[in-house]
């Protein structure tokens, strides 16, 4: 390390390890050999060295705001010319985004007290919450490509553990699976790419690897399918198109994980395809990908969302457009806006998932055809979902209209045709938040509803404190360095921002919505339906075409082991069984007669040899 650095600096390596410090005192709990009853104590410990990251993470990221960024670094393996070492970058922009995981994983932390109140796993849940943790904090400051894969490989382990925390379920168990595998999709297509580029250039630091990269040594085609390769894993890890599915079906874990998933877990996955972004400057095909993924990922998804009738996938399909947004910024090579729509989104949908999780508690229901009049009954869960809706459309004064008026702008001047899909998805999200809003919250009673209460204090605390982080969201983006001076944006970009939220809110507010139908008697209206509430059948497209290849595939390998490869090897069995029958009848017992066949069969090897030297 580096001695000049000040001492939060030099050990701002520990940072990470808090996570998974909280998940090894979490684990004599788990494995039972305390009392599970008594489990309270590792959710404290937890929450604790939570704390401890967020206290040290303001340390330093004061430290890198007076001073600049800085680099710290360990050896780790040294194998010939290969030489790997634990490296992290203290940039503002890392460091940012390592306090606002630590941030909302302590606060997710107090929520899971009380929407966990009666789990008997609990401790498992905490344990499970610090790996998270801790492999999205490593991931964020990790300075070498390497040691990102692999943090980025412990945070899909830790994804499949948490949506499968409930394995008792079989839904949950089918969701878990498809969220891992769908993951490693991305995951292994990465590898390929790091293994390629290690080996390419040798080294394997972000900044070393730019220095190599502006060399241009690559032929386009290599360049192209390295870069397809390193933005396969974030496009996996944001769950963007045509890797989205997993994050619709990871609903089905606990809420207070889903509220971590929604918002940092795919902040993570941008942050490493920031990170990854100088290097595929010499790829322009990997560039127009990243557009098109982005854009249906962003209409695609917002289109989906507004047929859902499940809660917490309303919510899932809105991540999904938004990072839709987050890609079309970093291909457009606008990090600043990248970083102020990842920002906002993730408090912002934090909040919802915090709204949401707290009604699911209360109705014990996440079908918002048969909830409505929550509004009364639960105040401040209303409340929190009115401002995270707001803070994550373009309503002033809040987040996401900066980030929106900002994109309108910076977009604009280098790419104009996509300033139409920001507002389009700004639109839409509107709409249906207006949407889930009238169905939830406004209305009469039903049946699921009328006993409804407010959620308990420990759910409501962190609630209230994230409702005041997205209310100052704005001032605290501004007070970035890096993000300096982003209010002065034009006039008809503000009013282009403000024009498209509002005529979402208007057409949600407007739209005729009857609870009684949950489809449509129109019939092109019922096949439109269906068809965003299926997610374009893009599962049964999957099931069609890929999986049924490589189940075709399979049988046939199958198969082929059965009936050639077991033949062939039961045949020589056969023979092998014959043979020894045969000779077993010609079993003299006289000693020497088993010299001899030796001696003979040793003469007859000898003058094979000697005939084949010749």
């Amino acid at each position: 390390m580096t001695p000049a650095l000040s001492l939060p600096l030099q050990t701002a390596w520990l940072i990470p390890l808090y996570g998974f410090a909280g998940m090894l005192v979490s684990l004599p709990w788990a494995f039972g050999w305390f009392r599970r009853d008594a489990h309270r104590p590792p959710a404290y410990l937890n929450i604790l060295l939570t704390l401890l990251a967020v206290v040290h993470g303001s340390l330093v990221l004061r430290e890198v705001m007076a001073n600049g960024p800085a680099l710290i670094g360990m050896p780790w393996l040294t194998v010939g010319d290969l030489n790997l070492e634990i490296s992290f970058s203290l940039s503002l922009t890392n460091v940012s985004a390592l306090e606002l995981i630590t941030g909302l994983s302590l606060l997710s932390q107090i929520y899971s007290l009380g929407y966990l109140d009666k789990e008997w796993a609990l401790a498992r849940f905490f344990a499970l919450l610090g790996f998270f943790e801790g492999a999205m904090s490593g991931v964020v400051l990790s300075d070498s490509l390497f040691q990102s894969y692999f943090l980025l490989e412990m945070l899909t382990l830790s994804t499949y553990l948490l949506v499968g925390f409930w394995y008792a379920q079989p839904l949950v168990v089918t969701a878990a699976r498809d969220a891992f595998l769908t993951k490693r999709v991305g995951d292994v297509m990465l590898l390929m790419s790091v293994v390629a580029l290690t080996a390419w250039s040798g080294v394997t630091s972000f900044d070393d690897l730019y220095s190599w990269s502006a060399q241009d040594t690559l032929t386009p085609l290599a360049a192209t399918l390295l870069g397809l390769g390193l933005v396969a894993g974030p496009t996996g890890k944001c769950a963007q198109f045509p890797m989205h599915l997993w994050l619709d079906e990871a609903m089905e874990g606990p809420n207070p994980a889903s509220i971590l998933r929604n918002s940092v877990v795919v902040t993570c996955g941008a942050i490493v395809l920031l990170k990854v972004m100088p290097l595929l400057q010499h790829a322009p095909v990997t560039l127009v990908v990243l557009q098109v993924i982005g854009t249906i990922s962003a209409v695609g998804g917002s289109l989906v969302s507004i047929a859902q009738v499940d809660i917490k996938r309303t919510l899932s399909y809105s991540t999904t457009a938004y990072l839709g947004l987050v890609f079309i910024a970093i291909s457009l090579q606008v990090p600043v806006l990248a970083l102020l729509l990842l920002y906002a989104h993730a408090v912002s949908k934090a909040l919802l998932s915090m709204s949401v999780g707290g009604v699911i508690a209360s109705t014990n229901c996440q079908d918002i055809t048969e909830l409505g009049g929550l509004a009364s009954r639960m105040p401040a869960t209303t409340g929190a979902f009115l401002v995270g809706g707001a803070g994550l459309v373009g309503l002033l004064p809040l987040g996401g209209f900066l980030c929106l008026a900002q994109a309108v702008e910076l977009v604009g001047a280098r790419a104009v045709v996509f300033v139409p899909v920001f507002l389009i998805t700004n639109a839409l999200t509107a709409l249906n938040l207006t949407r889930v809003f009238r169905l939830v919250f406004l209305g009469p009673s039903l049946a699921k509803t009328r006993r409804a209460a407010e959620i308990n204090w420990q759910m409501a605390l962190p609630m209230v404190a994230l409702t005041v982080i997205v209310v100052l969201t704005p001032f605290l983006l501004i007070r970035l360095e890096s993000l300096d001076g982003l209010l002065a944006f034009p006039f008809w970009a503000a009013a282009l921002v403000v024009s498209s939220g509002a005529a979402g809110l208007i057409v949600g507010a407007l739209v005729p919505l009857n609870k009684a139908w949950s489809r449509s008697l129109n019939p092109i209206l019922r096949w439109f339906q269906d068809l965003l509430a299926y997610d374009f059948y893009t599962e049964r497209f999957y099931r069609v075409t890929i999986v049924n290849v490589v189940a075709t595939f399979s049988q046939l390998a199958g198969w082929f082991d059965r009936n050639v490869v077991d033949g062939v090897l039961h045949g020589l069995a056969r023979f092998s069984l014959s043979s020894a029958e045969g000779l077993k009848l010609s079993i003299s017992g006289q000693t020497q007669s088993y010299v001899l066949t030796v001696i003979g069969a040793i003469v007859l090897l000898l003058m094979s040899l000697s005939w084949v030297l010749q």
